[in-house]
């Protein structure tokens, strides 16, 4: 599954009543899970035992969760949810139908790949240790670049920085073409200079 090797593969399922039971949800959050999440299964473990990389001092193992959707869409509290109440190395596949989506919790967000068909998804193992499997990992699926001095979490913070002001750059640029004040529209230039300044800063 996921062009990984056959020896990562496992299949143990994840009842959603003991999630229930053990972490005590409260009827909100239990309600918005039921409506979206249909199965939970653990159906990858990537660690020294079932391939030929060493673990890391923070990441012993790397699990693949497969979560069964109701819905296209699952909310980003559901994830933060499980990565929060689970404390490990967790990869989520969210499929629905015949689609699927990566996502996981890191720096505080929860970050979501692009939807492929379940079979179009290979995950490349790259690193001398599982720490830097896992972040290669995340960063392949975010379009994240690490070839620069930036860690992961420092990298998808100026990503989404980058993402805010590009759209905020793009809003000011129709207002300046639309506004007739010439007082106006020469506040709103500067406001887009000073922007895309700071967009240049973190490229």
């Amino acid at each position: 599954m996921f062009g990984l090797p056959k020896s990562t593969e496992i299949n143990k399922p994840l009842p959603k009543k003991a999630v229930f039971d053990k972490f005590k949800l409260n009827a909100n959050d239990r309600k918005l899970f039921d409506d979206q999440i249909s199965r939970l299964a653990i159906v990858s473990e990537i660690s020294p035992q079932t391939v030929s990389i060493a673990a890391s001092e923070d990441v012993p193992a790397i699990y693949i969760i497969l979560v069964t959707l109701k819905v296209a869409d699952c909310d980003k509290k559901n994830i933060a949810l499980l990565s929060k109440l689970i404390d490990q190395r967790m990869l989520f596949a969210l499929q629905y139908e015949d689609s699927m989506r990566f996502a996981v919790y890191r720096a505080e967000r929860v970050l979501m790949s692009d939807s492929k068909r379940l079979n179009d998804w290979e995950l490349n193992l790259r690193g001398l240790g599982l720490g830097a499997v896992w972040e290669n990992i995340i960063a392949d699926f975010a379009g994240i670049n690490l070839t620069g001095a930036k860690g992961l979490d420092e990298s998808i913070i100026a990503n989404e920085r980058k993402e805010k002001l590009t759209k905020q750059i793009a809003t000011l640029e129709k207002k300046a073409m639309d506004e007739r004040q010439p007082r106006f529209k020469w506040e709103l230039v500067q406001q887009i200079k000073k922007l895309k300044s700071e967009l240049e800063g973190l490229q």
